[in-house]
């Protein structure tokens, strides 16, 4: 379990995130939603310990995160940032195998590569592996970035909007395949995520910011209710279900 305490962040005058506090449960999907500039990025930057927090603790598994070795935290916790720039020329099967790194320090073994061929395999990136980082669509590059964070074989993945640049297609996939990987292998999902829908759909929690704090938090079918999403957007949306019974929230009108 991921821990978070009375945490706040502060840039200059500007508090981003208030006094948040939040317990995210292992072995499922949480999406944190929420209108820009809600504090969800900065929020699981601080969970990642990409970026410090100015006051409260965080904790996983009991343990304080500051109090972390970072070669041992990076076998528990990998994360994909909005905005990933790898300048050098690699292949996706290049790219990929740094996510063995924690582990191989740069000198894959046998099994690290099989870690990298069943990643390349769940993103169905084989017929592309060979190709160089810089040839791909936005697209495909997305989906290269979430093959190495699987590579790393974390038991927490943290995505902010994985989705980003990608089709209908291919963000079905990528929410399918972290959906297996919560279901078949154990892991625990923390996801930023814009699509109300997607996270209606492939959640199990779900935690709403708003103006850096926590408007409401709970399982995904109390959530995707008209009043409560009203109160987080500003906005009405009408709520259907489909033969699935997946709530689906029309906000076109």
């Amino acid at each position: 379990m991921v821990m978070v305490k009375s945490v706040s962040k502060k840039y200059g005058d500007k508090k981003v995130v208030k006094n948040v506090s939040v317990n995210i449960a292992k072995g499922k999907i949480t999406s944190f939603i929420g209108p820009n500039g809600a504090g969800k990025s900065t929020l699981l930057a601080m969970i990642s310990r990409l970026i410090e927090n100015d006051e409260g603790e965080i904790y996983i598994e009991n343990k304080e995160l500051k109090k972390c070795k970072s070669n041992t935290l990076a076998k528990k916790i990998s994360i994909l940032k909005q905005s990933n720039h790898i300048s050098l020329k690699l292949t996706i099967r290049e790219l990929v195998s740094f996510g063995r790194f924690p582990y191989s320090q740069g000198r894959l073994t046998e099994a690290d590569w099989e870690h990298v061929d069943e990643a390349i395999r769940y993103m169905e990136l084989e017929d592309m592996q060979h190709k160089f980082i810089d040839e791909l669509s936005g697209g495909q590059r997305q989906r290269a970035y979430i093959a190495m964070v699987i590579a790393q074989d974390t038991e927490y993945i943290l995505l902010d909007e994985p989705l980003n640049n990608l089709d209908m297609k291919h963000s079905v996939q990528i929410m399918k395949t972290l959906r297996r990987l919560v279901d078949e292998l154990g892991k625990t999902v923390i996801i930023v995520i814009h699509d109300i829908n997607f996270a209606s759909v492939y959640s199990d929690h779900i935690v709403a910011l708003k103006n850096g704090e926590i408007v409401k938090q709970g399982p995904t079918a109390e959530m995707i209710d008209r009043k409560v999403l009203r109160e987080i957007y500003d906005m009405d949306m009408q709520i259907q279900e489909d033969h699935n019974c997946n709530k689906i929230c029309v906000y076109f009108a």
